[in-house]
């Protein structure tokens, strides 16, 4: 497990921007958020799509007729499954060879990794705090992945196995990149699939399936000597989450809170344990919700949620210092000036919490 972690209501922000410019979007999260910059995501850019930008180094992949997915009907399928299994048990074994392995982010996929990597080596943010990267979450990717007869490779233990295994190794390479800086690394772990759990869609996946999946990524996050959290931009079952060793979760404060209480006493737990809260505050869900926003408000709802923590018991101090300020999502399906405002809303809001 890595050392506890006190945001005490530092602004942090999900990766998507609704801009075109790589190092522009970059240069926006150093200015709103230099205290925990993460790199950026332009879904304007289909190869940065939840399933595409991760999906290299899947067996079997293929990409053809605007489509991804796996092919198991290949010839060469099962000698690519061994070649691949060979090469994890490999990074497993020697940790240090996973910066050339082929678990590295793709440069051509990943554009706001290397950005905010060039960014920071040329100039490092004085309030530097930590540093937080992102990676699509096994269930999210394992039911959005399909294989030649569009069946969810989730449904398949073999490639399931393989891809929460590329998962975990790709979330491992991350924190190793990172940690170059010298700071805490924060990795995000982004599950909005999780919001149908339960659902008639996924009636057949059990609880065991879903804590498996993501206690993987969660250790090998850990092992790396990263702070794992769990971004879901819905409503789910918040204890699944806690179950699979998650040391931050991420909720939309906006929409959700009512959902979220009804884990209180699990929630108090977790918070007095030295978990902690990214409340997402800030609404993204269209432009008129984030033109609507304004500070007061935002002040007021979050004084008003903090309030009805502390009546379950936690110290509302404690609530501070384990709680991170975010949006409710990503902006990156927002007007480019309502995106902005939410970042400089984000910003704000965690100032005057910060200084309450």
């Amino acid at each position: 497990m890595p050392p506890a972690l006190h945001p005490d209501g530092r602004p942090m922000l999900i990766g998507s921007q609704p801009l075109q410019d790589h190092e522009q979007a970059t240069q926006l999260v150093l200015r709103h958020v230099p205290e925990i910059p993460n790199w950026v995501q332009l879904p304007v850019y289909p190869q940065e799509g939840m399933v595409a930008q991760f999906a290299p180094g899947m067996p079997g992949l293929v990409s053809a007729d605007d489509r991804i997915y796996v092919d198991t009907s290949r010839d060469d399928f099962d000698a690519r499954m061994v070649a691949f299994f060979e090469a994890y048990l490999g990074v497993m074994e020697q940790p240090e060879q996973l910066d050339e392995s082929p678990f590295a982010l793709d440069p051509a996929l990943a554009k706001g990794f290397f950005s905010l990597l060039a960014a920071l080596a040329d100039r490092r943010p004085a309030e530097l705090f930590a540093v937080k990267g992102q990676i699509t979450g096994p269930f999210t990717f394992c039911t959005g992945l399909t294989d030649q007869d569009r069946r969810a490779i989730f449904y398949d233990d073999a490639l399931r196995d393989a891809a929460v295994k590329m998962m975990a190794v790709k979330a491992a390479w991350q924190v190793r990149q990172l940690a170059r800086f010298q700071v805490p690394v924060i990795l995000f772990i982004d599950e909005p699939a999780l919001a149908g759990y339960g659902s008639s869609e996924f009636i057949s996946i059990s609880r065991q399936d879903i804590v498996q999946c993501l206690s993987e990524v969660i250790q090998a996050v850990h092992d790396q000597g990263g702070m794992a959290g769990v971004h879901v931009c819905a409503n789910t079952d918040w204890s699944l989450l806690l179950e699979a060793g998650a040391d931050i979760v991420n909720f939309d404060a906006c929409g959700y809170f009512d959902k979220v209480m009804l884990y209180g006493k699990q929630l108090a737990e977790f918070i007095g344990g030295g978990g902690c809260l990214a409340w997402g505050m800030v609404p993204t869900g269209d432009a008129d919700q984030v033109a609507e926003a304004t500070l007061d408000g935002l002040w007021a709802d979050w004084q008003a949620k903090v309030a009805q923590l502390a009546a379950i018991g936690l110290d509302p101090r404690t609530i501070r210092r384990q709680a991170f300020i975010t949006p409710s999502c990503g902006t990156g399906s927002l007007p480019p000036d309502a995106g902005a405002k939410v970042l400089a809303l984000t910003r704000d809001l965690a100032r005057r919490v910060r200084a309450d």
